[in-house]
């Protein structure tokens, strides 16, 4: 599990095996270490992330928490589809979150057990509920689970930060990304956050975490 002491050991090592990753440090410094608590809660969020900006999906977010007094499965499913829409959930949103809610409820979803299962089988349990696709599991697994070798290749900012890095002239798909991030084993959650560093200081942002990325 990564925490700031060994994400700091892994960008000293990607700096000195990739004098691309070592420039962005140079320029822009080496990224806050941001982590979000594993479980229910996060995934809401991340949900709530997916194609909106991450400061609409906060504000959805903590109008949720504040109205249910903080967030539980059982207060997901008791809110009517009138209350989550004034929280500022979609449609398809409500659903999603409904879908997990139930699933933690009724036993079929035990994010604890997830928790101490291999990178692979969390992706396998968590893209197997309506709304959680590869992103959202990548990235409950990079900053939630604090995996230090985890590669979300489907992210339009990650592949976008690999191009600026690397001085490419297309953004590399999610095959070619899988390609580069080879170099980077077994520190690609740490390349990951450095590539996202660089994607959100060129753009002039500040926001922990990755850019909100359509699936």
């Amino acid at each position: 599990m990564l925490d700031e002491r060994s994400f700091g050991t892994a960008v000293a090592d990607l700096c000195g095996i990739d004098p691309d990753l070592a420039a962005i440090v140079e320029r822009h410094g080496t990224p806050a270490f941001w982590a979000r608590e594993p479980g229910f809660p996060t995934l809401v969020l991340l949900i709530l992330e997916q194609q909106v900006s991450l400061a609409s999906a906060r504000a959805a977010y903590d109008r949720l928490v504040l109205r249910l007094g903080g967030l539980t499965p059982r207060g997901v499913l008791d809110s009517t589809d009138e209350e989550l829409r004034a929280d500022g959930f979609s449609r398809q949103k409500n659903r999603y979150a409904r879908v997990l809610a139930a699933a933690i409820e009724e036993g079929a979803l035990d994010l604890d057990a997830v928790a101490a299962l291999g990178d692979a089988e969390v992706r396998t349990a968590l893209v197997a509920l309506p709304g959680i696709g590869p992103w959202t599991a990548e990235v409950y697994l990079l900053s939630a689970l604090r995996r230090p070798d985890t590669w979300p290749t489907g992210d339009i900012a990650l592949q976008e930060g690999a191009r600026r890095a690397k001085r490419l002239e297309v953004r590399p798909t999610s095959v070619e990304l899988e390609a580069i991030g080879e170099a980077w084993r077994p520190h690609r959650a740490t390349a990951a956050r450095l590539l996202w560093h660089l994607y959100l200081s060129e753009n002039g942002r500040v926001e922990p975490g990755p850019p909100p990325t359509p699936f």
